[in-house]
This record gives C-alpha cells, sequence and structure tokens, in this order.
C-alpha cells in the first residue's frame, strides 16, 4: 500500500475512548494532520521536505517525471507523489512505473484507463463546486482519498467560508480529505481544519517552514473525531415506521 495513503487512513480513523476511570494514553505518535509539500524544485529537497509527511510535485511533461524519481532516491523515508497537469494525461503508465507512492489526478480530465498499482495511491482532485450528490458518488469509487480545489479554496489566508466548505465535504466523504493552505498558515488553523474534518494539507514547501510548522503542531491537542458516515444524510423507510403511519392515520379517522 501507498505510506502516504497509510499515513491517511491511520489520521482519519476514529480512536475509541476506554470506558471507566482509567487514564487515557495516547495510542498513537503519529501526527493527527498530514503536512504535504508542494515541491516548485527539486534541488536541495531534503531541506524543504523536512517536517513534512509526504512531498508532491506538479508532473507537466516527461522531464518532470524524471526529477520525481531523483527527488524520491534523494529522501527515500518520505513518500513522494504526482500531481497530474493537462499535458500529462498521455504519461499516466509512465508516471505509475516511476515508482512514485501516489498520483492526484482530476476527476474531469483523467482517462478512466488509469493503470492500477497496488502500491500508487489514487487520489481524486475535484471542484469545490461539485454538487452533493457526485460527492456521495465518489464513497463508492475504487480512489484512496479527496483533494478538493478550485477559486473557492483559494486565497492569501483561511477564512470562515473555507471552514463552512471543507465542515460540508467531510460530512458527504468517507474518503480521506485533502485541502491545499497558503503557505502562512498557522498551527491553531491548521487545528480548525483538523476539527472540521480535514485529514491533511496541501502546502508550498519553504526550506525551514514546514519543520517549524510541524514543531508548532505537535504541542497542539487534537480532539478526537467521530466516524465518518453517510447514513444520517440518506432517510430509510422501514416496516417500524410503516405501521406507525398507519396508527397515526387511524388515530385521526377516530377523532373525526
Amino acid at each position: 500500500m501507498s505510506q502516504l495513503i497509510d499515513k491517511l487512513k491511520q489520521a482519519s480513523q476514529a480512536i475509541p475512548q476506554p470506558i471507566g476511570f482509567r487514564a487515557v494514553h495516547p495510542v498513537s505518535q503519529q501526527p493527527a494532520l498530514l503536512l504535504i509539500a508542494r515541491l516548485a524544485k527539486t534541488d536541495a529537497v531534503a531541506d524543504y521536505l523536512t517536517g513534512a509527511d509526504g512531498g508532491l510535485l506538479y508532473i507537466r511533461k516527461s522531464s518532470e517525471i524524471k526529477a520525481l524519481q531523483e527527488a524520491s532516491k534523494a529522501v527515500p523515508e518520505i513518500p513522494l507523489g504526482a500531481w497530474l497537469r493537462d499535458s500529462a494525461q498521455t504519461e499516466i503508465e509512465e508516471i505509475v512505473k516511476s515508482g512514485c507512492d501516489f498520483i492526484i489526478f482530476p476527476a474531469d480530465k483523467t482517462t478512466l484507463a488509469l493503470p492500477k498499482n497496488e502500491t500508487v495511491g489514487r487520489i481524486l482532485e475535484i471542484e469545490a463546486s461539485l454538487s452533493n450528490g457526485l460527492l456521495i458518488a465518489i464513497n463508492e469509487l475504487t480512489v484512496d482519498g479527496v483533494v478538493v480545489t478550485g477559486k473557492s479554496t483559494e486565497g492569501d489566508f483561511l477564512t470562515w467560508h473555507h471552514l463552512m466548505l471543507y465542515q460540508h465535504f467531510t460530512a458527504l466523504l468517507t474518503k480521506p480529505l485533502l485541502v491545499p493552505v497558503p503557505s502562512n498558515v498557522t498551527a491553531s488553523e491548521l487545528q480548525s481544519l483538523w476539527e472540521v474534518g480535514v485529514d491533511g494539507v496541501i502546502i508550498d514547501a519553504e526550506a525551514g517552514k514546514l519543520a517549524e510548522l510541524r514543531a508548532a503542531i505537535d504541542k497542539l491537542t487534537f480532539p478526537q473525531r467521530k466516524r465518518r458516515t453517510t447514513e444520517a444524510l440518506i432517510p430509510r423507510v422501514g416496516p417500524q415506521m410503516i405501521v406507525e403511519e398507519e396508527e397515526e392515520e387511524e388515530e385521526e379517522e377516530e377523532e373525526e
């Protein structure tokens, strides 16, 4: 399995609380919120990825696939992925075979012939304007996670609208959710994203920046989250509901 997807699943799973009066001890030392660094270049990649849980490189042409391979060798302990752009669609098979840990691909531009590889995670890129019905449909697709992009997610700072938007997505999705954040994001803002259900953030890599942010995050206390489910959003009609409705109708007729 993809290393990054494995981390995402660990982060998104709810940890059951013990029953009784025993003290609660942390179950895992894994960071609650994942930091994924978006690389603008692959020179001195180790400096830019210090503190990150994963790295990401835009792939537009074949030469960038080679750069991704070289970066992966430089930091074998950090999973690196490819973010497919329009012109890279013809290079999908080569990218999957490149040894990358995961791939982010746009839902509306990527062919269904995307090669399957058990060791490469598949993360679906969707627009923030996607309808509720299509969001719920994603839960049944063979993808490992979701990235939300679009004008609603852009900006130099996080707003309350971002929180509302991401809360809406996590209420409908059972897949781990990744979102882009500005480079000046603070640890407390990342904690707010975690509280509405975000599992990981994508941030532009800057030398030393992620290490500082990771140190600040490690000092925070992340609250437990409920396990994701969409059952509450789907009305169900069972035999008991039908019986109750019939009894109510009979009572109304007797009163008349």
